[in-house]
């Protein structure tokens, strides 16, 4: 089998491995068949599509809305370069799972809009497929409705031209989208568990998602909630692309 390659952006190493150790874990794969790539400590490596089974990128504390001159050259550089793969890999119509900052990728080309309208705090939220969700072959593993986790200062307010909704929240209407075939974008956590959750709610308690007095009672929320099914996008992903 061709690996996959992830492409990571958090700083933290502790978070950052957490999710690297999410994404082998939900998706069944090994270290060798999930090439890890951090973004924010080396620039992206030249990238042969027909080395790998697809792409999957996660989360950050990066926002494509942030003003310009508040983005460190660090972010200003993750931003170019993945765009620029962004653009290739919906030309060639390549897998790709795009989890939280997949959206401010791949939500702003062709017409996308990506800003502050739809933020959601952090913790647990319904979400529910739309019809094209339930007929998707990744989406279409989940419930019509089911519970994720998510916190989000920015989100999708238009789509790109031609792309597909596949899942809405009451407060946020892009949860997940699809252009082409084969190019996924989630605004909620594929990989995130209970335990997840909390080391990033801990890492990035002064990043402005809550008050930092806030702390202790958003941990609680995150570990009364119930979140069972969001992890089978990874498994079906690897199902579906392996090669």
């Amino acid at each position: 089998m061709r690996p996959f390659l992830f492409l990571g952006t958090r700083a933290e190493d502790e978070v950052a491995d957490g999710e690297y150790a999410a994404m082998l874990s939900f998706g069944g794969l090994r270290a060798e068949e999930l090439v890890r790539v951090r973004l924010e400590a080396e620039p992206l490596p030249e990238v042969d599509l027909d080395d790998w089974s697809g792409v999957i990128m996660g989360g950050g504390p990066f926002n494509v809305s942030d003003p310009p001159g508040k983005k460190s050259e660090v972010q200003h550089r993750v931003e170019a370069e993945l765009r620029g793969l962004a653009e290739r890999l919906v030309a060639a119509d390549f897998p790709v799972l795009g989890a939280c900052y997949g959206i401010g990728t791949f939500g702003t080309l062709d017409g996308g809009v990506v800003d502050r309208t739809y933020g959601e705090p952090i913790g647990s939220l319904p979400i529910t497929l739309t019809d094209d969700g339930i007929a998707d072959p990744l989406l279409g593993v989940l419930p019509r409705e089911f519970r994720a986790f998510l916190g989000h200062k920015e989100a999708v307010r238009a789509l790109p031209r031609g792309a597909v909704l596949l899942a809405s929240s009451a407060t946020c209407p892009v949860h997940a989208f699809r252009i082409g075939r084969n190019v996924y974008a989630t605004q909620f956590h594929p990989e995130l568990d209970v335990v997840e959750l909390v080391r990033r709610i801990e890492a990035y308690q002064h990043h402005g998602y809550f008050e930092p007095d806030e702390l202790e009672s958003v941990i609680a929320t995150a570990r009364s909630a119930v979140v069972t099914e969001p992890t089978k996008l990874l498994g079906r992903f690897v199902e579906l692309y392996a090669r």
